[in-house]
């Protein structure tokens, strides 16, 4: 069976739905069709009117990647639908940019609505840029931990000294699979995006400090592991209700590269009344609640 030729049916759904006045093309009145014909997309495009056909018909199926941002560009997508373009000619996707600490709104209303547990989210390159108050209850304010811009990669490998630091404040977190797990896990998840995003000055200068002054993070980072953080069970040392054992969860929202994370623990435990403990301390209603950092893109 003949494998199904979706850039083709992508790239003719996609001309198809074009105006040609948003094309910027100057076009008579009668047209039988309401999109681009092939030979507009071609000209828009740089490309020959042949291989516009032979792509969309399957006979052409391997276009290179400066022909696919032509098509892209022509077709005026935007970044999600020119990545599928790029995916459907089984090509990687351009790299991006610089990460973005940019919180949207419709994270920022998720995270309101998970009051009740501790939250905190967190950019691609494990940037905290926004906590709930729970969050701030449970494992103290981000500003105390003392990491190096906001960094939990900074933490975790470039911690100073904690001494004179309340307890809570120097990251009482301790995950049940051990450090270096724990510490894997992070750096896996920070080859992935260091390689999505080659050209963020910040985060090459972090990596590279790191690699000259940390051999556990140079070792991590040689070994090639690469992967998503996908959670953990740790325990908060907690200076007023003593040790408490959550799960941790690492929710991705669409079209965004940041990492909501979450703490719970299972309900009529003791780990869930230690966690009411800290809820009734606060004066917090359920299950309103707020991020507290400020969204650094938004500001004047």
């Amino acid at each position: 069976m003949a494998a199904t030729n979706h850039f083709g049916m992508t790239l003719r759904g996609w001309r198809e739905r074009m105006s040609p006045q948003d094309s910027g093309l100057e076009v008579g009145t009668e047209r039988r069709i309401p999109g681009l014909r092939r030979e507009e997309l071609a000209r828009l495009a740089g490309l020959s009117v042949d291989y516009v056909v032979r792509l969309e018909q399957g006979r052409a199926r391997n276009p290179s990647a400066q022909v696919v941002t032509a098509l892209a560009r022509a077709l005026r997508l935007d970044p999600a639908e020119r990545d599928h373009l790029f995916r459907c000619a089984d090509l990687a996707p351009p790299s991006a940019g610089n990460v973005s600490r940019h919180i949207p709104m419709s994270v920022r209303r998720l995270v309101q609505q998970m009051g009740d547990v501790p939250a905190a989210v967190f950019a691609a390159d494990w940037t905290i840029v926004g906590w709930n108050t729970m969050w701030t209850a449970a494992v103290g304010h981000p500003g105390t931990y003392g990491w190096d811009e906001d960094s939990l990669v900074s933490g975790m490998f470039r911690a100073s000294g904690t001494q004179g630091r309340d307890p809570i404040a120097a990251w009482p977190v301790w995950s049940w699979k051990g450090n270096e797990a724990q510490e894997e896990d992070l750096v896996a998840d920070l080859r992935v995006t260091a390689a999505a995003h080659p050209h963020d000055e910040r985060l090459a200068a972090l990596v590279e400090d790191l690699l000259r002054s940390n051999p556990r993070f140079a070792r991590l980072w040689c070994n090639g592991t690469a992967g998503p953080y996908v959670g953990d069970r740790k325990t908060i040392e907690h200076p007023l209700v003593g040790d408490i054992a959550l799960d941790v969860d690492a929710l991705m929202p669409a079209g965004t590269d940041l990492r909501i994370i979450t703490y719970a623990a299972p309900p009529e435990t003791t780990d869930a009344e230690k966690l009411d403990a800290l809820r009734a301390s606060c004066d917090l209603p359920r299950p309103r609640n707020r991020l507290t950092r400020p969204d650094p893109e938004t500001e004047g």
